[in-house]
Order: structure tokens, then sequence, then C-alpha cells
């Protein structure tokens, strides 16, 4: 094989953008010198990674093959790039964090702040995303960390606990699924909800077990955040499900809450990766101060 990692970041670029053109520009490279550099890559495999069509690429599967490789040495350069930064001056590193929604929302804002306070040579690239997503892109060596409810598959990757984050049904205080002392998600769905942000990891997440029953939720509003939410579910506005962190910071509004009888409810958050003890040093830092807060 005769390729470099300008090769395999062209490559992926094409796959993300679906055609050579806006893949080799985002490279920072003419449609010619793309092309040349896919066609050089394919002659020296002997193999067509691509299919080309009229509304685009896609990747044969050996193309489909190369692209997990190459998710994964391209992350490996970049390890390699940030530990030896660390001997040049005023070179910063990167950890890529992926979280769920409670996480990003309730425990990591002040752990972060003091994070980076103390270390001012590291950057956090932090996303939120759907835990089954989480632990694919960790699995795709497409981030050091994550943060995970322990209701997904996590088979292959390391784990430790964070937090325990059970969800709660926040209600107001007259609503007739207060008689119940645990009503099921089943039942709550006969009532109108007020829901996160449709971009949340949680309300997708909470769409998908409303249509594993065969049901849609029946969201009257949606807003940003927790705190929003609940004050307009003590307004009477309709049902949320919300962590358990959510409802002790906001103990002051007027709510009915119960636990849901789901076991999928009753949550823990993880910290996971492929491997703790491979992660570069700034990942490295940020995985204890995460493990021991």
């Amino acid at each position: 094989m005769h390729f470099d990692l300008v090769d395999l970041r062209l490559y992926l670029n094409v796959l993300e953008a679906g055609n050579i053109t806006a893949g080799a520009a985002h490279s920072h490279l003419s449609l010619a010198a793309g092309s040349a550099r896919i066609r050089a890559m394919e002659a020296s495999l002997g193999i067509e990674l691509l299919e080309r069509g009229r509304r685009g690429i896609s990747p044969t599967p050996a193309g489909k093959a190369l692209a997990r490789h190459a998710r994964t040495l391209l992350l490996y350069a970049e390890h390699l790039r940030q530990e030896l930064a660390e001997y040049a001056l005023g070179v910063r590193g990167q950890v890529r964090l992926l979280c769920n929604t409670t996480a990003l929302s309730e425990y990591l804002p002040e752990l972060l702040a003091d994070f980076l306070r103390d270390q001012p040579h590291v950057d956090i690239d932090l996303q939120e995303l759907p835990s089954q997503r989480i632990t694919h892109a960790l699995r795709q060596g497409a981030a050091d960390l994550g943060i995970v409810s322990d209701a997904v598959d996590t088979r292959g990757l390391e784990t430790r606990p964070f937090r325990d984050d059970p969800l709660i049904l926040a209600m107001p205080e007259d609503h007739p699924l207060c008689l119940q002392p645990a009503p099921s998600f089943a039942d709550t769905l006969a009532y109108d909800y007020v829901g996160l942000a449709s971009h949340s990891a949680l309300a997708v997440y909470l769409e998908e077990q409303a249509l594993h029953l065969g049901l849609r939720m029946q969201l009257r509003v949606r807003a940003e955040g927790f705190d929003a939410v609940l004050r307009m579910v003590a307004r009477g506005a309709g049902l949320a499900l919300v962590p358990l962190a959510a409802l002790e910071r906001n103990r002051s509004l007027a709510l009915c809450t119960r636990p849901l009888g789901e076991p999928w409810a009753r949550r823990r958050l993880l910290l996971c990766a492929r491997g703790f003890d491979a992660l570069p040093h700034y990942a490295q830092g940020l995985y204890q101060a995460l493990r021991e807060s």
C-alpha cells in the first residue's frame, strides 16, 4: 500500500460529503488532485473503494473497511501529535468527549470548567449525542471518552461508574397520575408532554421508547433545558421525564414527582472508552478528573 494520512483524510472527507468535489475542497485540494489521489489508492490496493453514480459516490465493502481503519489511524496520529506537543511550548492538545443530555446539562459544566482552568494547554471538543451513537463512535475510534446510559450495549468498551441518573416523571400537583406510586411509561403517553428540543439526545431516546410501544409522545411544546421544561410543567402545560438531578435543582417548584416503572428509567451513567490505559496523556488527565469527581 502506498498512501499517507492526507489520502486517508481525503477519503473520509469524500465519504462524508458524498462526492469527490466537495471532499477534495474540504481537504484543500483541487478536484483533479483529489481524484488522482483516490485513483492512486485504488490502484495501490488493487480494488475499487468507491461506487460512482449520477447522485454521487458510496463506499464498496472494501471502502467501508478502509474507512473504519482510516478513522482509527487518524485518531492514533492525532494522539501522537498531542503527546509530542507537550514538548513544544504553546502547542495545545484536544480531547474529544461525547456525552448524553443529562451529563452535559447536570454534571459536566463545573467539572469541565475546573479541568480547563487547571489545564490551560488542553481543549475539549464536547458534543451531545444519544448514548448508542456514542458507543458506536468510540468503537470506531472517533472519540476519546464517552458518558452514556447503562441501558445501551457497551460490549467491546471499558466502562467505569460515573453517576446514578434515574429519570423521574414530573407532573402538575393535580395530575391524575399522581395517584399511582410508579406509573408506566405507557400510562403517561395518554397525556400531553413538555419536551426538550428535538436535537436533544434525551428527547430522541424517549421518542424511541414510545415507538417501541407502538405509540407516540404528544408534545405540546419543546424547551431548551430542564429548568424551562419544569417551570412549564409546574404551570400545567404537561408532563415531563427529567433526571433526578434536575428536579433537585428545582425543589421550589410546585410539582408532583413519581419514579417510572420501567427498568430503563432506573439508569446509571457510565464513563467509557476503547481502553482507559491506552488513552493519550491529555485524555488520561480528563478521565482521572471525571472519575475522581
